[in-house]
């Protein structure tokens, strides 16, 4: 199996990425067949933990490549960085203010985006829809790196990301699938759309991966713009949510944790 991923070509890989994180969402999601309810404090522990992980491979995995890259250019070297990482959290915060969503643990009348008629349970699946465009982006652009030749970015470090950024969507998948189960959907149901949710990444990891491919250039931008969207959606989503119901420690100690993981797996791997 991992020689024929070798012998793929970037974007391919890149695709398989993709799935395998989108698989990981659905996997999450498929625990609702276990299950009608999750103990929320151990929800919040693994929405503490996602957010770690996003936190850690936002440095690790796409702004200090970023950075090393721009080394020796015209420009100093933190400016792409800078300005990557900027238009990365301008473009999901512009993507709140108009995608019609609600985030998870909060009342109706607190949903974000165009005013819509949309049920509660659609304006969920989109909250977390939105959440994983900037995590497949960032897989795509990582697997691109590789096909543009760059040397900071290995194949280890890439499937690294990978991996780190599947492992927090089990809880993801949890997240939208459980909730949805308590409103009266059926089991078949919400583990359909909690998976769906998901199935946005291998479709932006494929977007990211030949963005950078095309236009080689663009590559410290790009991983700083996938570093910016992640920040963006820990910060205003993420840590909000895992904070909500007195479990503020344990959501924090989740955090760290999950930033430990993420930062093993890319200095141990990549």
């Amino acid at each position: 199996m991992w020689e024929f991923f070798l012998n793929l070509n970037h974007v391919a890989q890149a695709l398989l990425a993709g799935l395998f994180t989108w698989g990981m969402t659905a996997l999450g999601a498929a625990t609702v067949f276990l299950t009608r309810e999750v103990n929320r404090k151990f929800l919040d522990v693994m929405l503490g933990f996602a957010g770690g992980v996003m936190i850690a491979a936002s440095f690790w995995s796409l702004l200090l490549p970023a950075i090393e890259l721009s080394a020796g250019g015209p420009l100093p070297e933190w400016l792409p960085a800078a300005i990557g990482f900027i238009l990365g959290g301008v473009a999901l915060g512009a993507l709140d203010k108009i995608l019609p969503h609600l985030h998870i643990g909060f009342a109706d009348e607190e949903a974000e985006g165009i005013s819509t008629s949309w049920h509660r349970s659609t304006l969920l699946i989109l909250a977390i829809t939105m959440h994983n465009v900037p995590e497949g982006l960032a897989v795509g652009v990582a697997f691109g790196a590789l096909a543009a030749g760059y040397p900071v970015e290995t194949l280890a470090a890439a499937v690294a990301l990978a991996i780190g950024i599947g492992i927090q969507n089990f809880p993801e998948g949890m997240a939208i699938s459980m909730p949805l189960r308590r409103e009266g959907f059926s089991s078949l149901r919400s583990f359909w759309y909690g998976q769906l949710s998901g199935l946005v990444e291998p479709v932006a990891a494929v977007i990211g991966a030949a963005a950078v491919i095309i236009a080689k250039p663009i590559l410290p931008y790009a991983l700083a713009f996938a570093a910016g969207a992640m920040i963006f959606v820990v910060i205003e989503e993420v840590v909000p949510e895992s904070q909500l119901n007195g479990n503020a420690d344990a959501a924090t100690f989740g955090a760290m944790l999950g930033f430990v993981v993420m930062m093993i797996l890319d200095v141990g791997l990549g």
